[in-house]
């Protein structure tokens, strides 16, 4: 996509009303030499939000390769200019540092931080929330405080993705009010298939044989919390973290006293210690892809695919009745 620099004079912005977007006031994109909102996206979950909720009106640019983990993403001097000359930026502040520190550096109006529009919990390595940790966290140091982080893998609530399309909606209508009934109309949409996708989840894991699941890392808090399912992961919210001794012989305790029988990897970050603990354990494995790129790997082509193929190995790896 050919981004081009959109103006719009102080003076118009203020008579059309475009105001502060949480932290941020946003462009008018029926000024200008294009015929699109020109989107530039942190990575898969922002740009197929951008995607469904703009439609023909938008141009999206992924920050993000598709099979680029996002963790790891640099930002180039070409991507810099993207954000420069596009007429919004979606990301999810908090997940790829380097995008939190691009978008805070460039001039572009209209900044979307997902993270504004629902509420991030604390997950630590497991499935439950652990609130009120912080400052303890801050006092045992780096490893506790990346434990006990943050968790931005909000996406993979539905019920939470769905909070980030009507904030994301709204602001694209604040943003592009040439096209706010089409932005309204296909955020309803959107919804309302994300809100089918939480009643599959809900009726498909309901009666399960365990409520425990080991994944490659911590991606999964906010589904398990969401459906009442315990995650166990081998690493942190980091995917390249290693585990220690303990950790791993403390999993392989656990798979026995819960009855679990699957280690859960994903496509983008690389499945040896799932394996290792899997052969170590006499466990099985299997992929629950944490969504944050789509490759010819994924099971799936969007995002609904792709979570309703996590659905059918949940079911599989809990013994779902």
């Amino acid at each position: 996509m050919n981004v081009r620099r959109r103006l719009i004079p102080a003076a118009l912005a203020s008579a059309l009303g475009l105001g502060a977007l949480t932290a941020c006031s946003s462009d008018s994109a029926a000024t200008g030499n294009t015929d699109k909102f020109d989107v530039v996206a942190s990575f898969y979950p922002m740009a197929f939000l951008a995607e469904q909720i703009g439609g023909g009106h938008v141009n999206v640019t992924s920050l993000t390769e598709p099979g680029q983990e996002p963790h790891d993403l640099e930002i180039s001097t070409r991507q810099r200019a993207q954000l420069e000359e596009a007429d919004a930026a979606l990301f999810l502040k908090g997940l790829q540092p380097a995008v939190d520190e691009a978008v805070a550096q460039t001039g572009i109006k209209t900044k979307i931080d997902a993270a504004s529009l629902t509420t991030l919990e604390d997950h630590g390595t497991g499935g439950h929330s652990h609130e009120g940790e912080e400052g303890h966290a801050e006092e045992e140091g780096h490893s506790e405080e990346e434990e006990h982080a943050r968790d931005p893998h909000v996406w993979l609530d539905p019920v939470k993705y769905a909070e980030i399309a009507e904030g994301v909606g709204k602001a694209f209508e604040k943003a592009d009010p040439d096209h706010a009934a089409d932005y309204k109309k296909n955020t309803e949409a959107l919804v309302a298939k994300l809100n089918g996708l939480n009643r599959d989840f809900e009726n498909g894991l309901k009666n399960t044989r365990t409520k425990v699941f080991f994944t490659n890392h911590a991606a999964f808090g906010y589904l398990a919390e969401r459906y009442g399912l315990t995650q166990e992961a081998i690493s942190g919210l980091d995917p390249e973290s290693e585990p220690s001794g303990a950790r791993v012989r403390e999993l392989q305790e656990e798979a026995k006293a819960d009855d679990v029988t699957t280690v859960f990897y994903e496509t983008l970050v690389s499945d040896k210690t799932a394996k290792t603990l899997a052969r170590d354990a006499n466990l099985k494995t299997d992929v629950l892809d944490p969504l944050e790129g789509i490759t010819d790997k994924s099971r799936g082509d969007d995002y609904f695919q792709v979570m309703e193929a996590n659905l059918k190995a949940l079911r599989k790896a809990l013994g779902a009745k």
